[in-house]
């Protein structure tokens, strides 16, 4: 019985990476053995253990055999038997296919170590083709790892293009592909995601809300990039320089979605987008069963980012109606993260990354009144509710006319 760290951990390890968790492989054993000493078994469809002190994840060596569609259409064999060798060639990237004994001898049967210099995602084995969530992982593990210059190998690039010719994603179910692009926004390069998936055409079947924005024209006096898949990417890059959170960074990723429903006759202009976005945003939601703190967000961001851009052209009662909606005097985080998506927009485009854009400062600005408004006279009046509403948004309307007034 021999126990290896392997994959993740062994390979930013490597690369001088930081590592967030260590898994493990043991090959020699079986899982009464495991059992014996104080394991913990987690695994149904293969056996895995938790160790008794650290609970890190210990696999047996394993085997798989390709029997259906989808990633869950496997036979898998542990056996005392399998080889570590073996274990390592069922493994998605070259990368991921390195391991390290107890002493910190490395194990590297399918030059992985050699990828790692070279800067290359490349599959270890044809086997690759038999999960259609790999080509999820590589299109994440390539925005992980874009900044430190890595590329997929044109090998590998082809066979993801024959599994989705194959029909192979059409088996991925929306919990994975909800995890997979989560992480991968949360990733540097998240628009990298997107690209791989676009380049072995799955972008069209994974997400084509995503993939029918590139070839839709916009106005050239707005958008100097014109594309508004383009634009998109342009718009994810950066939210990622204004936020960690994935949930604005996918309101970035989705918030223009209603220009693919506008006629070809019209284009590039998009009169209505906005509020035409909002149900497919809320389809997309339903199909990947994204989170709703994501989709609310999103949400918002399609029906309201217009406004914000011709702010100082808003009259004082609609800005009102606007910020009730946008709720942020309850959910401030949310609508500053509003904003935040707001700003990647109005930067997502060419040569324009740094225009200035008081816009969002003059929103916050209005909330800041709204919610300042002194409302006690009101209370003494003891007003029923509708009268009570109606009296604090005059109030409010009072307020930002104000405002506006100092702006002018």
């Amino acid at each position: 019985m021999k126990t290896y760290l392997v994959g993740g951990a062994v390979r930013d390890k490597l690369l001088d990476y930081p590592v967030h968790e260590r898994d493990w492989v043991v090959v020699g054993a079986t899982p009464e053995q495991m059992l014996q000493l104080g394991y913990q078994q987690v695994g149904k469809d293969f056996p895995v253990f938790l160790h008794p002190e650290t609970h890190e994840e210990y696999a047996l060596a394993r085997t798989e055999r390709k029997t259906a569609l989808g990633y869950k259409g496997f036979v898998v064999h542990a056996d005392p038997d399998v080889t570590l060798e073996q274990d390592l060639q069922r493994r998605d990237l070259t990368i991921n296919a390195i391991a390290m004994d107890e002493t910190g001898q490395l194990v590297d049967p399918y030059h992985g170590q050699r990828d790692l210099q070279q800067k290359i995602l490349r599959h270890v084995s044809e086997a690759f083709s038999e999960d259609p969530v790999r080509i999820l992982r590589v299109a994440r593990f390539a925005a992980r790892y874009a900044h430190l210059g890595f590329t997929l190998a044109d090998e590998t690039l082809a066979l993801m293009q024959s599994m989705v010719a194959a029909g192979e994603v059409d088996a991925l179910i929306p919990e994975r592909v909800w995890q997979e692009m989560q992480r991968a926004l949360g990733e540097r390069n998240p628009e990298v995601f997107i690209q791989v998936l676009r380049d072995c055409h799955g972008l069209e079947k994974i997400l084509p809300e995503i993939d029918c924005l590139y070839g839709i024209p916009q106005p050239e006096q707005f958008h100097p990039e014109i594309d508004t898949g383009v634009h998109t990417m342009m718009v994810l890059q950066q939210a990622v320089k204004l936020s960690h959170k994935t949930t604005v960074r996918f309101a970035a990723l989705v918030h223009d979605l209603g220009k693919c429903l506008t006629p070809k006759q019209y284009w590039p202009s998009h009169r209505g987008h906005e509020e035409k976005g909002v149900p497919v945003i809320e389809k997309l939601c339903q199909r990947l069963r994204i989170p709703n703190e994501h989709k609310d967000l999103a949400v918002l961001a399609s029906r309201f980012h217009l406004n914000v851009h011709r702010a100082f052209e808003l009259r004082p009662d609609t800005l009102v109606k606007i910020l009730e909606k946008l709720d942020g005097l309850r959910k401030p985080e949310r609508f500053e993260d509003f904003l935040l998506v707001c700003s990647a927009d109005i930067h997502g485009r060419k040569e324009l990354e740094d225009q200035p854009y008081p816009q969002a400062d003059y929103f916050r600005q209005a909330m800041a009144t709204v919610r300042d408004v002194d409302i006690s006279e009101l209370k003494q009046q003891n007003l029923d509710g509708k009268a009570m509403a109606e009296g604090i948004r005059r109030l409010r309307v009072e307020a930002i006319k104000t405002l506006k007034e100092k702006k002018i």
